[in-house]
């Protein structure tokens, strides 16, 4: 079991906005999490990366127990995790291979030659090979957020969190970057991505989650059929 989630309350600031959240993911799975703005999907991903505290319920995420983690143990829980973030937060004063540098020297890596070989595969996974000597401010969004996954996977984790990944990307383009997630999934790592593009989970299936109404409810059968086809 790499998340499981028994009664937590998920709270933003001091309002809560989802009660009672119980699920279990699995390794290798691809999770869907829906829901219209402001129904606490992000504040939700964000209590399985610790930017947000779980005071009530347990959660456990790979081998730390959320609800009594210390801020202190923080760096040790996202070294596991890869985070996409849909406004990339990239370093814009420096190139994309500085900036993978960076997380890589952030984490623990010294040798210079390994810090080379895996920036190189990384960039040539994400097919951005060509583009490591580039400002983020020189690529378009779609290659930022190639560069965005590509930093998430340098540590090899084994959940990664993607918060709408294709939210701010053109249909084609977020279909390639859905297309890339489901790559690295197969791959072996999991995956728990936020969308509101009901579209990618006919053409790239998962499991899903709908936050609604202070409830995370899964969704199956033919009810994810309704609500795919209600986009036809």
């Amino acid at each position: 079991m790499l998340v499981k989630y028994n009664n937590v309350n998920v709270y933003q600031e001091s309002q809560l906005v989802l009660q009672n959240v119980s699920f279990e993911i699995n390794e290798g799975e691809f999770v869907y999490i829906t829901g219209k703005v402001g129904s606490g999907k992000s504040s939700l991903l964000k209590t399985i990366y610790g930017e947000l505290p779980v005071k009530e319920g347990e959660a456990q995420v790979m081998d730390f127990e959320i609800h009594k983690l210390k801020r202190n143990n923080l760096p040790a829980l996202r070294k596991k995790l890869g985070v996409i973030f849909q406004d990339f937060q990239l370093l814009t004063d420096r190139t994309v291979e500085d900036n993978l540098k960076f997380v890589l020297k952030a984490t623990g890596w010294k040798d210079k030659e390994e810090i080379r070989q895996r920036i190189k595969d990384v960039l040539e996974l994400v097919g951005m090979s060509t583009k490591g000597y580039k400002r983020p401010s020189e690529l378009s969004g779609g290659e930022q957020q190639r560069i965005v996954i590509a930093r998430a996977i340098l540590n090899r984790p084994r959940l990664i969190l993607a918060d709408e990944p294709t939210g701010n990307l053109d249909v084609e383009t977020g279909k390639a970057i859905a297309e890339l997630l489901q790559q690295i999934c197969k791959a072996g790592s999991t995956i728990i991505m936020i969308t509101h593009n009901l579209n990618l989970l006919d053409q790239y299936p998962g499991r899903v989650f709908r936050c609604e109404n202070h409830n995370l409810v899964e969704v199956k059968g033919e009810a994810l059929a309704n609500a795919t086809e209600e986009l036809d």
